[in-house]
């Protein structure tokens, strides 16, 4: 017996096969839009034309996603606040924000920096996630993560449990605590991890902001670099980049920084704060107390040099016979380093090389004007924080171009 087709049979069998077709289609598309979602990863999940975002956090969020999988692993706000279990330990606090204590899903510890909802910190935010996403090395600390989640934002960094430098090297005995060969091993960490940063990183650099503060410490006391939130970066092919107004904390600024007519900023400008920072490990005070304070004692670089020059040594310091060398030799490179003008600092590179020299082959540096320095930068820090609509541009040269320093 055969089935006998008719046209009206071939016209059903065709609306069938039509309704198939549609139902796919309905169910294969949703398919294919949630495979396209999870290839691109977390970091998509956010989109930037959310009318409820402002257009400034569309650019931001254009510049993380524009850096693809360079970009650290990005987490949502209900993540981060379940890492710091509701923000339940407080490690510490500043005018960036707060920092908590947190554990990721593999059990490894961590510090979140929740910054605070205040505007004009996201340049800052996005500068910090971008710069430090790039880095790897055993002198600067790691990222993990960030959120970026409308006003929220949150950076995770590796758990440093010895906390900054600044605990140490500014309590009421520092050597006891640490020891001067430890202080003298953080001092050379210190400079390797700048020399990462401004030679050996596919984008070089420029940290701002070298200071005890912001050097934190391991289990072993291997100190790392961190708060990236005024870095700069320069690709290696480039000659200078723009940069408007000064940046730093006082009493690290470099000269150049916040005046064109000392010289050309370059990563000497990183060299001038950590030559600070080094004599402050030597001196265990801060440099700018004397004019901070309006007292009457000299300022703490005028004040060292002076100690260090005269036949005394450096007794002023609490140092001994047997560590003498050691601290002459961190106070030297901290004097090279501090000079006014880069063209007379060494490189970071130089820096190194001289840990490894004699003392007795390396030369005394010319006294500089500190004080009257330090009372000009503050001045014009204060006129420029005053008026906003005053900038100035500075070039930023590779350390490589400008005028070498004499021979130590």
């Amino acid at each position: 017996m055969f089935l006998h087709i008719t046209p009206c049979t071939k016209k059903i069998t065709s609306a069938s096969i039509s309704a198939l077709i549609s139902a796919a289609a309905a169910l294969l598309l949703p398919c294919i839009y949630v495979l396209i979602c999870y290839m691109t990863g977390k970091r998509n999940r956010f989109l930037l034309w959310k009318k409820n975002t402002s257009s400034t956090e569309r650019h931001y969020e254009a510049m993380i996603v524009s850096y693809g999988s360079l970009a650290p692993k990005r987490y949502m706000y209900s993540e981060v606040m379940k890492i710091t279990s509701s923000r339940n330990k407080k490690l510490g606090q500043g005018g960036y924000g707060v920092v908590f204590e947190g554990k990721l899903h593999d059990d490894r510890l961590v510090a979140v920096k929740f910054l605070h909802d205040c505007k004009g910190n996201g340049e800052e935010f996005v500068n910090e996630v971008m710069s430090i996403g790039r880095t790897s090395h055993v002198n600067i600390v790691s990222l993990f993560g960030f959120c970026l989640e409308g006003s929220k934002r949150a950076l995770i960094y590796e758990y440093m449990c010895n906390g900054s430098l600044d605990r140490y090297i500014y309590s009421e005995n520092p050597k006891e605590i640490l020891g001067w060969e430890r202080l003298y091993a953080i001092g050379i960490g210190i400079a390797r991890g700048l020399e990462y940063l401004h030679h050996s990183c596919n984008t070089r650099i420029v940290h701002f902001d070298i200071k005890p503060q912001n050097i934190l410490l391991d289990k072993d006391f291997c100190p790392k670099i961190a708060d990236f939130g005024l870095a700069k970066l320069c690709h290696t092919k480039e000659s200078k980049l723009s940069m408007i107004g000064a940046r730093g904390t006082i009493g690290f600024i470099a000269p150049e920084v916040h005046s064109r007519n000392f010289g050309l900023v370059s990563t000497k400008s990183d060299v001038y704060s950590y030559g600070m920072m080094l004599l402050e490990m030597v001196g265990g005070r801060k440099n700018v107390k004397s004019v901070v304070a309006k007292s009457s004692e000299k300022y703490f670089p005028d004040w060292i040099y002076d100690h260090f020059a005269q036949d005394d040594g450096l007794e002023a310091c609490e140092v001994t016979s047997d560590i003498e060398e050691i601290a002459r030799k961190m106070t030297l490179i901290g004097l090279w380093c501090i000079q006014v003008l880069p063209m007379y600092r060494p490189t970071i590179t130089k820096v190194l090389e001289m840990f490894d020299r004699n003392i007795d082959e390396m030369a005394m540096p010319p006294k500089q004007n500190f004080s009257g320095l330090l009372e000009n930068s503050a001045h014009n820090m204060n006129l420029k924080s005053a008026s906003s609509t005053r900038s100035g541009e500075t070039s930023l040269v590779n350390s490589g171009n400008t005028q070498q320093c004499p021979p130590l």
